[in-house]
Formats: structure tokens, C-alpha cells, sequence
């Protein structure tokens, strides 16, 4: 069984401390859990060990009222604006825990890419990256959607959605993102600090399940629509054996 837990809209802060408190009271034999939850501002989290100022700019930040709180996983900057954030609990006895840290990343992709498969229609080839590109730029590598990483959903070659994972001797904490639209380039000159690649990267790399823009109505029905698919899909990951 899975327990799909749904906090609504919240600050950035608040969603991360969820999380964070989630992982904390995770017990080793409980049942897995799926974390949906949205964004009460624009915001963007980054990963543990990232400093974000290296690579935003503060004016900038203010000046658009981004909500910027600290991730309890690690990866690199992504900006929560016009994606899907999810959380996954996987408790330790559970028998699709793998020793590997990249199989565990991998049996929750799974997952998202087959909730994507079926919200595009039964025929997307979304699949996981075998191996990681070299980034465009240093600036890049540090933002989760200019640079796809091993067992990222792709599709036609373009990143769909990454994740970050923290674990302990309880389990493990998957915080993931599925890319819907993409922050527009007014909003990243803004943001980012110059002389990087950043937007470049994004733009060629990520591929927004809705296109370059959307309305909000469209947004929050396709938001909608994968946390179903994704729930879904996610029981029935939580009840197959090892290896399938």
C-alpha cells in the first residue's frame, strides 16, 4: 500500500521542513509514502550543500519576490514556478530498497516516467538517461534543468524530470520535479547572474511537457492530472517484487 499525503499550497520553507520532518520520522517497516504539495509564492529550492547566491543574483531575487529555501536532499538549484514538485518516502524493509544509491533513483523515475508516458499518450518514448552529459558551462551543472544527470526521464533526448535523494538507516527521501513549462527569459536575466550559460542550457536541454508558456488554469490542471498518474503509478511500483 501507499499513503499519499497532499499539503496544499505553502511556503518554501514550510514544504521543505515537511519533507525534511517526514524523513525524520520515517520508520523502517512503515508503509511508503507519496508527498504532494504546491507553492503559495514562485519560488526555487536548492540542494543541501549549494550556496544559490553563488549563481543568483540578490537584487534580483528580491526584486521578483522568489521564495529560496534549502532542500534536506542535495542536487542543485530549480526553480518551482512551472513545474510538478513530489516527494517519495521509501521506508529501509521495504523490499525495493537497493543498496545502490542510483537503483533507488531509478525505481522512482521509473515511475515518473511512466505517469508521463500516459499523461502524453501511451506511445512517448520517455525513458531514463544512461549516463550524464558534460555540462554547457560550470554555472550549469549547478541548475537541475540545464543539466540532465544519470537515470533523469527524458524525452526525445530532453530532460522531463530529476530528482534529489537523501537516506538514512529509515529509508530514504526522493524530492522530484517534472518540467511543465519554463521560467521565461525576462524572468532568468533577472535572476541569474551574468557571463553563464544558464538560460541557454535550460531552453536546449529541459523539455516542458506543456510548451514554452501555458495559462495558470492549464497549469494547475495538468499539476492535477500527474499527481493522479503519478500516484498511481507509484502504488504499483510499492507492490512489485525486486528486480521487476
Amino acid at each position: 500500500m501507499l499513503k499519499v499525503l497532499d499539503t496544499g499550497d505553502s511556503s518554501a520553507a514550510d514544504n521543505m521542513a515537511c519533507d525534511a520532518e517526514l524523513l525524520a520520522s520515517l520508520e523502517a517497516d512503515q508503509t511508503p509514502i507519496l508527498h504532494h504539495y504546491g507553492w503559495s509564492v514562485p519560488s526555487l529550492t536548492y540542494g543541501y550543500f549549494v550556496s544559490p547566491f553563488d549563481y543568483l543574483a540578490k537584487e534580483g531575487v528580491e526584486a521578483l519576490g522568489l521564495e529560496i529555501a534549502r532542500r534536506p536532499t542535495g542536487g542543485g538549484l530549480i526553480f518551482h514556478t512551472c513545474d510538478l514538485a513530489f516527494s517519495f518516502l521509501l521506508p529501509a524493509k521495504h523490499p525495493c530498497v537497493s543498496l545502490n544509491t542510483m537503483e533507488n533513483y531509478a525505481f522512482v523515475n521509473r515511475s515518473v516516467a511512466h505517469a508521463v508516458r500516459r499523461f502524453l499518450g501511451e506511445n512517448t518514448s520517455a525513458q531514463l538517461l544512461p549516463e550524464a552529459p558534460a555540462p554547457v558551462d560550470a554555472a550549469s551543472e549547478r541548475f537541475c534543468m540545464a543539466h540532465p544527470t544519470r537515470y533523469d526521464v527524458m524525452l526525445d533526448g530532453r530532460k522531463v524530470g530529476g530528482a534529489a535523494q537523501r537516506r538514512t538507516k529509515y529509508g530514504y527521501l526522493h524530492q522530484g520535479s517534472i518540467c511543465l513549462t519554463l521560467p521565461t527569459e525576462e524572468f532568468l536575466a533577472r535572476i541569474l547572474l551574468p557571463g553563464t550559460q544558464v538560460t541557454e542550457a535550460m531552453q536546449n536541454t529541459s523539455m516542458p511537457l506543456l510548451g514554452a508558456s501555458c495559462a495558470a488554469s492549464k497549469l494547475t490542471e495538468a499539476r492535477q492530472q500527474l499527481q493522479r498518474l503519478l500516484a498511481e503509478e507509484m502504488e504499483m511500483s510499492a507492490q512489485e517484487s525486486p528486480g521487476v
